[in-house]
């Protein structure tokens, strides 16, 4: 088999690259490894996703194990119910990608990311197995509504949003089945948008990657608020009703504030990735909170939480785990706590968000290697300690190695725009020099 595990399953174009063959021998492989009678599934709304979803199930079916399929849902809701019912579950999703492509996240019993050592064995079965040819029979699935989710996410706050007019970006994915339903409930006053999946319109110019969208709408019709959602609604944008983008970063930094007051921070603590920004680190730090640093990756921040028995992490891009509510990144659920922290606060969520961090500006610059660059980081050490030593207080560098393509990223965040952009300029150099 061609595709291998990254750090969240496999994902590439499908039927070509990633093509019913290899998902229905992941089936069998991960139904193998996990040793269960029964596997739960589900997708988001891509025009691949039934075709691979029923290659899936045959891989489950060869091995006697049944399939849960629970339709087109979020990521979020799927670990949930894997939770809720004590079983390996799948995700059919590609994410924020475009239509074209799809992938497969799996879950271990209870709604956790695979470990390194089951994904391993996993990928050993994959080379070592022999194709499995279509059976050309039709599946059968049993079938399990995500109602205690959305419960869940519901009673995860004791308010109500009355009086809140919210714009709500589905992305054209899993999230049109869910997000605005959650949001009435709770009282507000809704704008759907961006909910009318036809199976190549998914992320397609809408979406947490596309938060114009959003912003638009939000002062188009006169809202307090806009979230909006990848594919797979386990990240979200936020957008204030002034119409500036509010990042990962600030809806982590709002939310760790009012959890500490509400003593629901555990430890104080938050954990980051290496990404986050400098601003975000230095006010978080401020208000005497600790930050606990993991490899870019949503799975890292959960074994960090887990670790070390803490209750709030995320990335910059979105995905935020509230660990006491949920076993992965839930954009849906991270959408409630924050708009209820305002509302709590009596806050304008834009206003808030503007004053808890001061951005400083990021550049990142991908440089293309033609292979892996031995002693990299060794051997970059002088330039990068030259950097540092420029930037001071105020800055920070950050170069590391994609775990996916021939690529360094080479970050540098300054106080000054123009520093962030010389000083990225000269390590670019430098590692074209070593490539």
């Amino acid at each position: 088999m061609a595709l291998r595990f990254g750090t969240d399953g496999v994902r590439a174009e499908a039927f070509t690259v990633l093509t019913t063959d290899y998902v229905r021998a992941l089936g069998a492989a991960a139904s193998q490894v996990l040793a269960v009678n029964a596997f739960v599934v589900g997708m988001d709304t891509r025009e691949s996703g039934p075709e691979l979803l029923r290659a899936f199930a045959q891989g489950c079916l060869s091995n006697d194990v049944r399939v849960i399929d629970l339709g087109v849902v979020p990521t979020p809701a799927v670990a949930h119910m894997s939770a809720e019912l004590g079983l390996p579950a799948a995700m059919l999703s590609a994410s924020h990608n475009p239509w074209q492509d799809n992938g497969v996240k799996l879950f271990s019993s209870g709604g956790l990311k695979l470990s390194d050592d089951e994904q391993d064995v996993i990928q050993n079965v994959l080379d070592q197995s022999a194709s499995l040819e279509d059976p050309d029979t039709e599946p059968e699935f049993a079938t399990e509504t995500i109602d205690p989710y959305r419960e869940a996410v519901i009673g995860s706050i004791k308010g109500s949003f009355d009086g809140v007019k919210v714009v709500l970006d589905s992305a054209n994915g899993s999230a049109s089945t869910t997000a605005a339903g959650i949001f009435r409930s709770l009282g507000a006053e809704v704008v759907s948008l961006a909910d009318q999946p036809d199976g190549r319109n998914i992320n397609d110019g809408v979406g947490s990657t596309h938060p114009e969208f959003l912003q638009a709408a939000v002062l188009e019709h006169g809202a307090d608020v806009g979230f909006a959602f990848d594919g797979d609604a386990d990240r979200v944008a936020a957008v204030g009703a002034d119409g500036v983008v509010i990042d990962g970063d600030r809806i982590i930094a709002m939310t760790a504030l009012d959890r500490r007051d509400q003593n629901r921070l555990a430890d104080d603590t938050v954990v980051i990735t290496v990404m986050a920004n400098l601003g975000f680190r230095i006010a978080m730090e401020a208000e005497g909170l600790r930050l606990v640093e993991t490899p870019v990756g949503d799975r890292y921040v959960l074994e960090a939480l887990d670790a070390g028995g803490f209750s709030l992490g995320g990335e910059q891009s979105g995905h935020v785990i509230h660990r006491d509510l949920a076993s992965t990144g839930d954009g849906v659920l991270t959408a409630v706590q924050l708009l209820d922290a305002a509302v709590r606060r009596s806050v304008d969520l834009g206003e808030w968000a503007a004053g808890v961090m001061t951005r400083y500006p990021q550049i990142l610059e991908n440089v293309r290697t033609d292979a892996k660059i031995p002693k990299l980081l060794e051997r970059l050490a002088p330039a990068i300690d030259a950097e540092e030593a420029a930037l001071g207080a105020e800055g920070r560098v950050l170069i590391r190695e994609s775990g996916t393509e021939p690529v360094v990223r080479v970050m540098v965040e300054a106080a000054e725009q123009a520093d962030a952009e010389v000083s990225v300029q000269r390590l670019v150099d430098a590692v074209e020099q070593l490539a």
